[in-house]
This record gives structure tokens, C-alpha cells and sequence, in this order.
């Protein structure tokens, strides 16, 4: 087990923050790195061509279909399958390649791709004719040719033409529509503030007055679209960022505490029994005997 989680940022010396990179050569050049728990500072497309393995995605085992694509948020903690053989290409972005506008932004913060509320975004691609494939190629295609004014234009807009394509495909393959309304909105931007600040704030008090909400109407839109009170949705986040350190890490019980603002072990060690009951430790060596 590694003193911290491994945090991976993009990679030096691209002509943009794009890249589309073959699994063979993932696993050549980062091999150890990739079979072991580790979290990306950019967006993945995954493209599993070929073979079915498990990819873990903070605690989710994910059964790949194969020629399927898995769509990885930023700062998920991800974790290869090395006992299964597969075939595929990754696509790999940031913030600062996609987002030029406002509306960039809006795009990608609200897509259901990377911000799927209820499960971790999976399609399988049509075996005939599949037009993701053929904007997959024209992204290939874009990036073997020499940079110029045009190129980040060009791989931007073919970017999310394989996104509106791919969401699109999504609605077919089991996905549930969530009403977009004010609750949804409202959901959505109390989440973006969660992972912004629930390190130092973890308090509901806190999120209503960045969004001008009443407690009242805060917890009517986090449980029409979520089902839990925000009380609920900021302990579900502790825990998860708890558990990512607690499993990955060798840090001890008094380095997680304070990394997570917790003022005192014993507070943290309180909190962590009541809402799973289980102590840190006893979590931990579970995990590891598994």
C-alpha cells in the first residue's frame, strides 16, 4: 500500500491538453502505475474494443461489455483490470482544453456522461455503422496532423460531437431521464460545491447561504433528485474521500483525520463508526484481506 493515492495531472509537452492514447502502450509506459489505485486530474472516454474486464471506479466493479465506451469523471479513483486481457483507446481531456466558454462549461458540468447521478456511465456501440466510431477516427485523424491556428478548434468540436453523439446513445441503453428543472439544476450545483469544499466545510448552513437557498428548499431538491437530505449528501461524500484514503493509502488514522478537517483522531474515528459501523482500522484491514 503507497504512503498516498497517486494523482496524475497531463501529461508535459503535448501541443494541447488532448490526447488519445492506445491501452498497449497505457500499459507499457505506465504499467505499475495503472494496476494500482491512482486518480486523473482530467476527463477519460474509455474504449474497451475488445475483451470483458472489471474496471473499479471508486468501490463500483464495473463488468466491461466488449466495444463499449466507460466514461471516468476527473478525480475518481480508478483502478485497471491486470488478470483480464482487452484491446482498446483512451481519450483523455481537461477543464482548460474544453471549456473556452461559459457554455463549454455548462455542457460538460451538466452532461450525463461524466455527472450521472445514479450509476457510472457505460454504452455499447452499434455494431453497424456506429457514428461515434467514425468521429472516434476523425479525432485520430486531426491529431496526426502538424499543430496549427485550427487544430484545437477542430478536435474541440469533434470532442463534443462525440459527446452529444454518445448521450444520445446513452438514452437508448437503460438510462434514467431525471427531469430538468430546478431541482435538478439545483442538485447538480450543490454537488459541484460539495467537492469543491467538503474538506472544510460540512455544515448544510454553508452550501444554503453560496446558493441563497432555505435549508427547506435545499433539502426538497437534493431529495427529489437524489432521495437523501444534504445532511445525508455531504456524509456519503466524507465517507467516500474516507474510504479512498483508508484503502489506498498508508497513511495513518491521524494523518486521514486532519487531511479530511477533522480537528481531533477521535472525532473522525466517532464519525466514521456511526455511519458505518465500523472503526477506520477495522474498515481498513477488511479491506485489505479482501
Amino acid at each position: 500500500m503507497r504512503k498516498k493515492i497517486q494523482k496524475y495531472d497531463f501529461k508535459d509537452g503535448l501541443p494541447q491538453e488532448f490526447e488519445i492514447i492506445d491501452f498497449d502502450l497505457l500499459f507499457n509506459e505506465f504499467s505499475e502505475e495503472i494496476k494500482k489505485p491512482h486518480r486523473a486530474e482530467f476527463y477519460q472516454i474509455l474504449w474497451f474494443q475488445k475483451g470483458s474486464p472489471t474496471h473499479f471506479v471508486d468501490f463500483n466493479p464495473i463488468k466491461i461489455k466488449p466495444n463499449s465506451l466507460l466514461f471516468v469523471n476527473k478525480n475518481s479513483v480508478q483502478l485497471f483490470d491486470n488478470r483480464t486481457k482487452f484491446r482498446g483507446k483512451a481519450i483523455l481531456f481537461t477543464d482548460s482544453f474544453f471549456c473556452k466558454t461559459e457554455i463549454d462549461t455548462k455542457f460538460l458540468k451538466s452532461s450525463i456522461l461524466f455527472n450521472d447521478l445514479l450509476s457510472i456511465s457505460q454504452i455499447e456501440l452499434p455494431k453497424n455503422n456506429s457514428i461515434i466510431e467514425t468521429v472516434f477516427g476523425l479525432l485520430e485523424t486531426e491529431l496526426r496532423n502538424s499543430k496549427d491556428n485550427y487544430q484545437s478548434d477542430l478536435l474541440r468540436n469533434d470532442l463534443r460531437n462525440l459527446l452529444l453523439h454518445s448521450e444520445r446513445e446513452r438514452r437508448k441503453q437503460d438510462f434514467i431521464e431525471l427531469k430538468k428543472d430546478a431541482n435538478l439544476e439545483q442538485a447538480l450545483y450543490f454537488k459541484t460545491l460539495l467537492d469543491d469544499n467538503f474538506i472544510t466545510q460540512k455544515r448544510v448552513s454553508f452550501y444554503c447561504q453560496q446558493m441563497h437557498l432555505t435549508p427547506k428548499r435545499l433539502n426538497q431538491a437534493t431529495s427529489k433528485i437524489f432521495g437523501k437530505t444534504p445532511k445525508n449528501i455531504i456524509d456519503d461524500r466524507v465517507l467516500l474521500e474516507s474510504k479512498r484514503l483508508l484503502a489506498h493509502t498508508s497513511e495513518s488514522i491521524k494523518e486521514i483525520s486532519f487531511s479530511l478537517g477533522f480537528e481531533e483522531p477521535t472525532n473522525f474515528i466517532k464519525y466514521f463508526k456511526k455511519h458505518t459501523n465500523k472503526t477506520p482500522v477495522e474498515f481498513r484491514a477488511e479491506f485489505n484481506v479482501a
